[in-house]
């Protein structure tokens, strides 16, 4: 795309062309060549149009916020499903708290996004299917049910994803931007969850100083909408308003990415002096996972935030390395539980983090590939991103397969 840029830099049909066929892609190369070209009117333009800002707060329109306040009021209204039809908590809140938000965002997307009649009918079918199957497991706590709850946020995680992307399936800018949503949907929702216990904190102390206790109703009732708004809301404002966190995100990642690799080199020697291991500790063996997973999503966010723009050998190197020692880390864990069926056999978890830990070991070994060939010069950042986005899918496939077939092969045990 780039020397299709620089060949078509006076011809404003070609250059809109190529905008509106992928708008991330033609974003990324302009911005690069348009050193070369700054002098050039149409040039000129363009760099003022995919680099303005907005400085006031953008509310979007009046159909999109009246969209997200009813969906706010129904997430609210299905968390509090319990309460109001007396349901078991124990039930209902492990098997349903994907439902409380996910839907109503995906809905968003696919309202925003403008998707056809058949791809709004595929994704409430998949919620759809997703809702009936967990609410018709054994009631009865079993790994296989822990199990599926947990995988079915993945698979309702990946309906959103394909709302988000808006069923263009092969799309691999839109779903390193899904990912890039994701990441700046942390940090929006985390700073409203605080502002919002802070308000609450004042709230709750106003009412006492004038004589009435209302912390139990208020945490009962208004607390827990406003949790299930957050999401909803933040998402609102990560889509018309991109620039309140477009430049944090790059910043924590940027921050995050050595603090996490030194982390990880002294938390492996401090293992090794420690005395605990995950071969024969099953709880250290999961904070292991936990720990993971954790450091993945960390690389996967710092590579969706950079792969728009060039990036520094430094900071290449630092995602190269940190990959690496987390191929380290999926090592040890891997071994471990090769080591627990080895001596005890197949059971649900240990499959399931078995199957895991392959699939987060191969999608590693791919990334760290793609980032030697970014140090060595044969390939460039963006290479990375895709590696990343074709990859996703694998995911989903082993998502669906541990929430739904799980429960039936291993006997609902």
């Amino acid at each position: 795309m780039r020397d299709e840029i620089i060949a078509h830099q006076k011809d404003p049909r070609v250059l809109e062309q190529m905008y509106r066929i992928n708008k991330a892609a033609f974003k990324r190369e302009f911005t690069s060549v348009y050193p070369e070209l700054k002098g050039n009117a149409l040039a000129d333009f363009w760099n003022e149009r995919l680099n303005f800002e907005k400085e006031e707060i953008s509310w979007g329109s009046n159909q999109e916020l009246v969209f997200v306040v009813i969906a706010a009021l129904i997430a609210g209204f299905i968390a509090k499903l319990p309460d109001i039809f007396s349901l078991d908590e124990e039930f209902f809140y492990p098997r349903n708290i994907g439902f409380i938000v996910f839907p109503l965002i995906s809905l968003y997307f696919a309202w925003r996004n403008k998707l056809s009649t058949g791809k709004i009918a595929a994704i409430l079918s998949a919620t759809l299917v997703g809702l009936i199957f967990i609410n018709s497991l054994p009631q009865k706590e079993t790994d296989t049910l822990v199990l599926s709850c947990i995988h079915l946020l993945l698979c309702l995680w990946s309906v959103l994803g394909f709302a988000y992307v808006g069923g263009t399936g092969n799309n691999e800018a839109r779903r390193l931007g899904f990912l890039k949503y994701n990441g700046d949907l942390v940090v929006i929702c985390a700073l409203i969850g605080i502002s919002g216990l802070i308000m609450s904190g004042i709230t709750v102390g106003l009412f006492s100083l004038i004589g009435f206790n209302i912390e139990k109703f208020y945490f009962q009732n208004i607390a827990v909408c406003g949790l299930a708004a957050i999401p909803i809301v933040g998402t609102y404002l990560t889509q018309t308003n991109p620039q309140l966190v477009g430049k944090v995100s790059p910043v924590i990642a940027k921050i995050f990415s050595p603090l996490v690799l030194v982390m990880l080199v002294i938390y492996l020697v401090a293992m090794v002096y420690s005395g605990k291991d995950p071969y024969n500790d099953r709880e250290f063996l999961m904070i292991f996972n936990a720990l993971l997973i954790g450091v993945m999503a960390i690389i996967f966010f710092s590579v969706a935030e950079t792969s728009k723009a060039s990036k520094s050998q430094a900071e290449v190197w630092i995602l190269l390395l940190l990959s690496i020692v987390t191929i380290i880390v999926n090592g040890v864990a891997l071994s471990a539980i090769v080591f627990r069926i080895s001596e005890m056999g197949f059971t649900p978890n240990r499959t399931a983090v078995l199957g895991a830990n392959i699939l987060i070991l191969i999608n590693l070994v791919l990334v760290s590939t793609q980032l030697f060939g970014v140090i060595s010069k044969k390939t460039d950042i963006s290479g990375v991103g895709r590696v990343i986005a074709r990859y996703l899918p694998v995911y989903l496939v082993w998502s669906v397969i541990v929430t739904f077939l799980f429960p039936l092969i291993f006997g609902f045990k």
